[in-house]
């Protein structure tokens, strides 16, 4: 069996792992890569594999760094289904469909500005429409199920805690007799957030691909994290500007609304009106009252008591046009929840531009800003940003708040790998930025005793049990000291891969196997050791 990095390698986005087995060929995720301009324009290269011998996309979650290119596999010429729990599968129902209309926007813009270099126009990735028609071919599964995928792959989803819907993929593959199992992470969820259960522990695995985004940092805790929510709304009262918050439709919104609710009940904040000002968070919210399979035990107690956290009287859901731009010329003293996320397109970039001039106004970031977008360029402190081709002055206030993160943070991340009865045999590490992983994957081979993985875009490993070798590496830069730099590291992988090897065996080798085992590494010890 093969295990190919086509994303998500060396990078937070752009979620794309393809296996190759004896009898056939499949996917976890095909996600958009999100965040500068160098990160978007790769969707547009070639697939490292053939689209037309993809049989299945095992999907864990609906976010669109997950799932945003399966529209265009499609295009490619992929046949096959798109696997996900049935959360998901409503979930993409409004959200590719929402992404396809970006595409196309975006593609308008880029073709007005090339047309008047006398360029030719740029096709969007693909179109709403063709979102739209790929969803016939999503099918859904339940939580715990173990379903066949095909000759000697068996399958299962279970809870990530991350979103609704959201799943850890457990994939057994069988070959030549022997059983390999896979783990695959998606996005953790934190343990004890509201709404949504915590992420399941898995008891064994072979090999584990574990998500990094907050490897390196740890979150502040629920009642931190609540009370400076209060105080930032009792700030931007005070001060009788706009609280905008970037948000994510899916998970985050509703997180947001959550505590909110909360915070009104309990009188610790004025009756200020909240308006949800996305089509989609709009939907996404919908989508959430009908999954009750989803649900913490706290939240289906409220439920069924009658008080929903999504329904408040000073709430507000927008859906059109005229509503959204008649919020940035009446609204004062409100809250604004907007997306996208990471200020990257949608709704949210109007109320910016509309409020970051504003000394009175405020923002307040809730989830992950990527590398390269407006969210990370505000976050760190920009002073100008280019809105619509304009410049804007920010003078409005800019907070951050990481616990409302739907992430597992470094402690989170580690509670979850200590939660195997038995050790891996190997852990990749994934979706993280390089200044992550630097400072993460010490601490995960300090704390499992383990050292992992940590795998560039197009790296491709031969596993089988616990032994790993890696069969191919394709570098994304000429720079050579950097390719040297990644020789290393592929080195140092084989002789860490070796140590577990010995570590496992060496009670069942006899003398002879121990002498010969023993020499050759004193004649690799040699070679080394005249290297320079």
């Amino acid at each position: 069996m093969q295990v190919t990095f086509c994303g998500a390698a060396g990078s937070v986005t752009g979620s794309c792992f393809w296996i190759k087995t004896e009898n056939m060929e499949f996917l976890v995720d095909c996600g958009m890569f999100q965040g500068s301009k160098e990160e978007r324009e790769k969707n547009r290269r070639e697939f490292l594999f053939n689209p037309g011998n993809i049989r299945y996309v095992l999907l864990t979650h609906a976010h669109i760094d997950h799932s945003g290119l399966i529209p265009r596999l499609y295009l490619q010429g992929f046949k096959g289904e798109v696997l996900c729990t049935h959360a998901t599968k409503d979930l993409a129902g409004v959200m590719l469909p929402d992404s396809g209309h970006i595409q196309e926007m975006e593609a308008e813009w880029r073709s007005r500005k090339k047309a008047r270099l006398g360029e030719p126009p740029v096709e969007p990735l693909y179109t709403a429409a063709e979102a739209v028609q790929c969803l016939q071919h999503f099918a859904s599964v339940g939580y715990g199920e173990i379903f066949e995928l095909g000759p000697g792959v068996r399958v299962r989803f279970s809870d990530a805690g991350h979103i609704f819907g959201s799943a850890i993929i457990e994939v057994w593959v069988e070959e030549k007799g022997e059983t390999t199992k896979l783990v695959f992470s998606g996005d953790l969820g934190q343990a004890n957030q509201p709404i949504i259960r915590n992420p399941q522990l898995i008891e064994n695995a072979d090999v584990v691909f574990i998500e990094s985004t907050y490897g390196a940092r740890k979150h502040e805790n629920k009642e931190d994290r609540v009370e400076r929510l209060r105080e930032i709304i009792i700030e931007s009262v005070a001060s009788g500007g706009n609280l905008i918050i970037p948000s994510f439709a899916v998970g985050r919104t509703q997180d947001l609304l959550y505590h909110i609710n909360l915070l009104l009940k309990e009188g610790k904040i004025p009756a200020l009106p909240v308006y949800i000002d996305s089509p989609m968070a709009v939907s996404a919210t919908e989508i959430f009252r009908n999954h009750n399979e989803c649900f913490d035990w706290e939240t289906v107690q409220l439920l069924r008591a009658g008080d929903s956290p999504f329904e408040f009287p000073t709430l507000h859901y927008v859906r059109q046009v005229e509503e959204s731009r008649a919020l940035n010329e009446n609204a004062r003293g409100s809250i604004i929840i907007s997306a996208s996320g990471m200020c990257e397109a949608g709704r949210i970039l109007h109320h910016l531009k509309h409020n970051l001039w504003r000394p009175e106004s405020h923002v307040l970031f809730v989830g992950y800003q990527a590398a390269g977008t407006l969210g990370r360029r505000l976050l760190e402190g920009a002073k100008v940003v280019k809105l619509f081709g304009e410049e804007i002055r920010v003078q409005a206030k800019i907070h951050n708040i990481d616990g409302f993160s739907a992430h597992a943070d470094q402690d989170g991340l580690l509670q979850w790998l200590k939660g195997f009865t038995k050790r891996p045999g190997q852990i990749y590490l994934v979706h993280g930025e390089e200044e992550t992983m630097e400072e993460w994957a010490p601490i995960v081979q300090r704390e499992i005793g383990i050292a992992p993985v940590v795998p560039a875009w197009g790296d491709s490993y031969e596993l089988r049990g616990y032994h790993a070798t890696l069969v191919q590496t394709m570098q994304e830069t000429t720079d050579q000291k950097r390719a040297l730099l990644r020789m290393l590291k592929n080195v140092e992988f084989d002789y860490l891969n070796l140590k577990n090897y010995v570590h496992q065996q060496i009670d069942q080798m006899d003398d002879a196997a121990i002498e010969k085992l023993a020499k050759q590494l004193r004649d690799l010890q040699a070679k080394i050791r005249k290297v320079g």
